[in-house]
């Protein structure tokens, strides 16, 4: 009898026993740049004629493009909020019920943040064994207990607020920059930014610490998220001095091509290390362009009406690309409905992680639309899938194909208006673009985005095309009420007492201030 080679009794050995196992797969690392106030419209790939973004542009070039990509919210602490948890501000407490319908965000008077009883998507991560870090802008909340290393990031360089300022520290102290839990300095002392020439190296250092972290955790052959949140286009802009004076609109093209840049080089890293098949990467912004900043602190929300703050497009829809060499599909576009929440949910699937199932969560798992199955697609809630238009505590708008239904119209007051607060410039619609805050639950205004992406031109009441989409839309507006449960609101109370006067760390500097008398208030949010 011939005896059996060793190779033939392992192949036996396998297929009748079981004896050797395949190893789980690996997790993908997960890159999240989120930018500021940038707008749809600053993007080459999207029409930008001063061509400022050759790497996001061969980023798109080399992924996927998402065009209908929106915020959650037309403001930078709600939207932050919203892509974290994977639920509209309205749900995570995100907002405010001092008034009807107002912006609310966390300067640091703010008393509240992120409430504990969310979950964030660097804590769902860490079930799978993830490292992360969050690089730049918090604006989650500046209090110990809401900083990054209490919600479940591992590390963290950057501010919790805004980089407003310089101020006088005797009344109000300039945001503290940290490094993990503890202060490093503050922005226009420590970390200049120069007010009168834009010049500042803060992208520099952000593009460092991100490299550096993508670096350790290659290494380390660990999964890896990282939360890039550099800040340089909202107003104060600034850019290094090799990028001032270099693009064509100004200061805010400087800062433009100073974060492309940055996001070539992080691309070419993962490349060089070579895990770019192993790492998601998904760029977008919070909200739309600051156009009250005027042109040379903002940038271009492209055909879309109005800005930054307003539930109009342009205040809604952001810039968005989707890279993975290998799992999407080169140079592909998709016009799927997407929402910044939907990162939390793409996040745990792709983690190979359940979401969880005791809370409602408004983002849906993209990765249908991203890996191509569009096989899969018309059979997933994606297909048919509304985006609601939020401003504070009220539904403002909502999209359901391509078909946008106002319930509400405001851009900001007229007082606000007449001391040359406009939040659309050269952009006033009659009866759109108002200027009090109008209702229309009766008689939605309703828009083709498809025909008409400026929101100019109202279908007619008594078309048979809007009888149509409106009989499609209220029972998902009637749905969608009925069944919203608000949290409690985190941005009601305000106190100069709670800001940065003595951050963790202060002491090792010699950098703590004293804070005055607790005395709160109901903040005041005019828009």
């Amino acid at each position: 009898m011939q005896v059996m080679s060793m190779q033939t009794l392992a192949f036996f050995c396998v297929i009748i026993c079981g004896c050797w196992t395949q190893k789980p797969p690996v997790p993908p690392n997960i890159i999240i740049m989120l930018m500021d106030d940038m707008g749809w419209g600053d993007l080459g790939v999207f029409g930008q004629p001063s061509k400022e973004t050759p790497n996001l542009d061969t980023m798109a070039a080399q992924g996927m493009l998402l065009p209908n990509f929106y915020t959650a919210n037309p403001l930078c602490s709600p939207s932050r909020a919203a892509l974290l948890t994977g639920r509209l501000p309205v749900r995570n407490g995100f907002y405010t019920t001092n008034a009807h319908a107002r912006n609310a965000y966390t300067p640091q008077e703010i008393v509240g943040g992120i409430s504990k009883d969310e979950i964030l998507l660097p804590q769902m991560l860490k079930k799978k064994g993830y490292v992360s870090k969050i690089v730049g802008k918090w604006h989650l909340g500046h209090r110990q207990q809401y900083l990054p290393l209490e919600r479940g990031f591992d590390e963290w360089f950057g501010a919790p607020d805004c980089h407003f300022g310089p101020y006088n520290s005797s009344q109000r102290p300039n945001i503290p920059v940290y490094n993990n839990s503890e202060m490093i300095g503050r922005y226009y002392e420590e970390f200049q930014i120069n007010r009168k020439t834009g010049e500042s190296n803060l992208t520099q250092i952000y593009l460092q610490e991100g490299l550096d972290f993508i670096y350790r955790q290659a290494a380390a052959r660990q999964p890896f998220f990282l939360y890039w949140a550099a800040d340089a286009t909202h107003s104060p802009v600034y850019a290094s001095k090799r990028f001032l004076g270099k693009s064509q609109r100004g200061r805010y093209g400087d800062a433009v091509m100073e974060l492309d840049d940055s996001v070539g080089q992080i691309l070419s890293q993962l490349m060089t290390l070579g895990i770019e098949r192993n790492t998601f990467v998904f760029f977008t912004s919070d909200n739309g362009a600051a156009l009250m900043s005027g042109p040379n602190e903002s940038g271009s929300n492209g055909p879309f009406l109005c800005g930054k703050e307003t539930t109009f497009e342009g205040g809604m829809r952001e810039p968005a690309i989707a890279w993975w060499p290998g799992r999407i599909p080169e140079g592909t576009v998709s016009f799927q409905l997407a929402s910044v929440m939907d990162l939390f949910s793409t996040s745990v699937a792709l983690a190979g992680l359940s979401l969880p199932d005791d809370r409602a969560l408004d983002g849906l798992d993209l990765t249908p639309v991203l890996l191509n199955h569009t096989h899969t697609l018309q059979n997933t809630s994606l297909a048919d899938r509304p985006i609601f238009y939020y401003r504070g505590n009220e539904m403002m708008a909502v999209r359901l194909g391509p078909y946008k239904a106002h319930y509400w119209t405001w851009s900001n007051s007229w007082e606000e208006f007449k001391a040359g607060i406009n939040f659309c410039p050269g952009e006033e619609v009659p009866g759109v673009t108002t200027h009090i805050q109008k209702e229309h639950t009766l008689a939605p205004i309703i828009f083709h985005l498809g025909r008409d992406p400026g929101e100019r031109y109202p279908i007619s009441v008594l078309s048979r095309e809007y009888e149509d989409v409106l009989s499609r839309i209220s029972p998902v507006v009637e749905k969608h009420k009925a069944t919203l449960v608000p949290g409690t609101p985190q941005l009601n109370m305000c106190d100069l007492a709670v800001m940065n006067w003595a951050p963790a760390g202060c002491e090792k500097l010699g950098k703590c201030l004293k804070a005055p008398k607790s005395e709160p208030w109901k903040c005041d949010w005019p828009h």
